[in-house]
């Protein structure tokens, strides 16, 4: 696939890596030199430098031929006129931008047609941190939560503690444990190594965890990994931007919500915009405030400013003064691994919501779910088998018989409202959801093919 990048910041040039290896054909364009040649440098691409939303620049760039372009600067407008101009000049099939204000988001119903802003698939960084941390909320104890087949069946990722039923027992106890609850154990991650999860596995204390189940189930599953947390009460946010904002909105009705904004302006506007969250103007790295609005009593502390250093400074300082769990988000997802486990329990990054929703769009075959983890390491995809069994490699197949790449594992399939676990012998079916767990995500190739029909592969 040809495929053209513009902007080539953190989420253009993750992007750009996540996608050379895969025999794409990747053009990337910015207006800073030095950018593109340490891009040109690692990476098995092409670069224009230039304004990405100029006629003349993607011209430069192969847009007469070009199969998608992603705008993904750090300007809404130059996205969109991106995406405008790939459109009426050149014919591109498909235009994808990053669009974070909430003004343009509101109305996205009525601006992105063909008609009028032709933007095929609209990404909003903010919405997507916003539903990842409240799925996180909504499972305590849970390090990440992602969804497929409009939520019906859940891969959670936790780490396994001493309290927890299974630690020190082989998975196969699994079964005997929950007897009318399927789950599948994904992947295991010890001392940040992948090992392979059989029936004999034994779980150790410290060891990351990715099961999938019916969403239903999770809270069931978790148990036996770590002693349940109670239900989140009490939620202070630092930042009151989109993020918090919007946090604070969906929280409010079943949760004392208490926010945190430097802005007096933008406090005054929050408290006017929230129904029930109480809005305090200062500094959430103050102690004194912290003790005042008894951060010891806190469930979560969560911040969500738009600078990494505040972030992790008040969000250690409220651990250190109580508040049982701290969540930031982290902008520089290098930043990512040196803080989460600590004094921070969750660091989330807006640009790996980003890459995820992304990858989902790019992704050969009808890929319908693509979620980015392990901080990009590993792939969680939701594919839907289509075909039949002279076309597909999938359908009328047993899992046991699919040659599936290393390190890739089947957990679930989705079959209309009924989630299956996947075992050895079950057999897929036509328009089945299948999830699946690659902890080597270079074979995203391989799964692509394998979902494809050979009618629509050889075309």
């Amino acid at each position: 696939m040809k495929i053209i990048i513009i902007g080539a910041g953190q989420v253009g040039g993750t992007l750009a890596e996540n996608l050379v290896g895969e025999k794409n054909e990747i053009t990337i364009i910015d207006s800073d030199m030095d950018t593109l040649r340490n891009l040109q440098d690692r990476l098995d691409l092409q670069v224009v430098c230039g304004v990405g939303s100029h006629p003349d620049v993607l011209k430069k760039a192969g847009a007469e031929d070009a199969d998608m372009l992603i705008a993904v600067t750090n300007s809404d407008e130059s996205n969109m006129m991106a995406c405008q101009v790939a459109f009426s000049l050149y014919k591109t099939p498909t235009k994808i931008a990053r669009v974070r204000s909430e003004q343009y988001i509101i109305y996205q119903e009525h601006l992105f047609k063909h008609q009028d802003i032709p933007i095929d698939h609209l990404i909003a960084p903010e919405q997507l941190v916003t539903k990842a941390i409240k799925r996180l909320i909504d499972y305590p104890g849970a390090l990440q939560v992602v969804e497929f087949a409009d939520g019906k069946a859940s891969l959670v990722a936790v780490k396994a503690y001493y309290g927890g039923l299974l630690v020190g027992h082989a998975l196969s106890a699994l079964k005997e444990h929950m007897p009318n609850v399927d789950t599948r154990v994904a992947a295991i991650y010890r001392r940040g190594k992948p090992i392979r999860p059989l029936g004999s596995t034994v779980i150790e204390a410290d060891d990351e965890v990715f099961f999938i189940a019916d969403t239903k189930h999770i809270r069931a599953v978790m148990s036996e990994l770590q002693k349940l947390e109670s239900s989140y009460k009490r939620i202070m946010i630092a930042g009151g931007g989109l993020i918090g904002a919007g946090l604070a909105k969906r929280l409010e009705n079943k949760h004392n919500v208490k926010l945190i904004e430097y802005s007096a302006e933008r406090a005054k506007e929050l408290s006017a915009m929230l129904n029930k969250t109480i809005v305090f103007h200062g500094d959430a790295s103050d102690s004194s405030l912290l003790s005042e609005e008894n951060v010891e009593q806190v469930d979560a502390f969560i911040a969500v400013t738009n600078d990494d250093e505040a972030n992790i400074m008040s969000a250690m300082l409220a651990k250190r003064m109580g508040a049982a769990k701290a969540m930031v988000l982290i902008q520089r997802s290098a930043y990512v691994d040196l803080v989460q486990g600590g004094e921070i329990d969750i660091a989330f990054s807006p640009q790996q919501a980003t890459i995820s929703a992304l990858l989902t769009h790019v992704r050969r075959g009808d890929i319908v779910n693509v979620y980015s983890l392990r901080r990009g390491a590993a792939e969680a995809i939701e594919a839907i088998a289509h075909g039949d069994e002279n076309t597909s490699k999938v359908v009328g197949k047993q899992i046991q018989d699919i040659k599936l790449p290393p390190g890739t594992t089947i957990g679930a399939i989705v079959r209309e409202d009924e989630v299956i676990i996947a075992h050895s012998d079950t057999v897929i079916k036509a328009n089945d959801h299948v999830v699946l767990f690659l902890v080597d995500k270079k074979f995203i190739g391989d799964v692509e093919k394998l979902f494809q029909p050979s009618a629509l592969f050889f075309g």
